[in-house]
């Protein structure tokens, strides 16, 4: 069967990774979370003081930025690839609230969506891939054969994102967390540099009421018509 290249798009904390973390396990393809390439962006620049309050050394970011590396590697125990930032596991430090509050200042940035855009597009060669983010459909595979847009409110996306935190044991307060969400929504929907926006030929999905089990079958049905017009 013909590999092909899937792209899911959408806002935040609407569950794209998840989803697309276990399409891509189903039917063997190779997942890359293009959220957690600026995650890591962020959180490099976290630990360089490249970030204070909402102002971005940008000149520093722009000098380091080579020095940065991002990698994928399976991890044996979830079954998932976990982000490693220069050699190092960072898959849980890029999940806490300090990194979400301010990955949407650093993605906002020019030349590190164009850095990080060429990194997907050359993972992206071989075919055989789900990717998401914020601009996979739209800048990074605009050719892409499977095209999906994830919404749900601002609500149910701000407690899904307290529930996961506090599962994890981290500290997490509702209130914050929707506050957060929505300047993300914000921030992503104006910046200048490849804004989130549905592609034309995106398909739409609202899961705000969906379960995981009909998220799944619904994106199978997706993938199965799509490959079998494809031949």
């Amino acid at each position: 069967m013909k590999k092909i290249t899937i792209a899911i798009d959408g806002f935040s904390s609407c569950g794209k990774s998840t989803m697309a973390k276990d399409l891509a396990r189903e039917i063997g393809y190779i997942y890359i979370d293009s959220g957690a390439m600026y995650r890591a962006v962020t959180l490099y620049s976290l630990q360089h003081n490249l970030i204070q309050g909402e102002t971005i050394d940008t000149d520093g970011l722009k000098n380091q930025l080579k020095g940065i590396h991002i990698s994928f590697k399976l991890n044996p125990e979830t079954g998932r690839p976990d982000t490693y930032l220069n050699g190092v596991n960072v898959e849980a430090d890029i999940r806490t609230m300090a990194v979400s509050s301010k990955v949407s200042l650093i993605a906002a940035l020019d030349f590190v969506r164009q850095a990080m855009v060429m990194q997907q597009q050359e993972m992206g060669k071989a075919k055989g891939i789900v990717m998401d983010g914020r601009d996979i459909g739209t800048t990074v595979f605009p050719d892409a054969e499977l095209k999906i847009f994830v919404t749900a409110s601002p609500e149910i996306r701000a407690q899904r994102r307290y529930d996961e935190l506090k599962g994890k044991g981290q500290e997490a307060n509702f209130d914050d967390i929707l506050e957060n969400v929505k300047q993300r929504d914000y921030i992503d929907q104006h910046r200048e540099v490849s804004p989130l926006r549905k592609a034309d030929d995106a398909l739409l999905l609202d899961n705000s009421h969906m379960t995981i089990a009909e998220q799944k079958r619904w994106l199978t049905e997706q993938f199965n018509k799509i490959t079998a017009e494809q031949g």
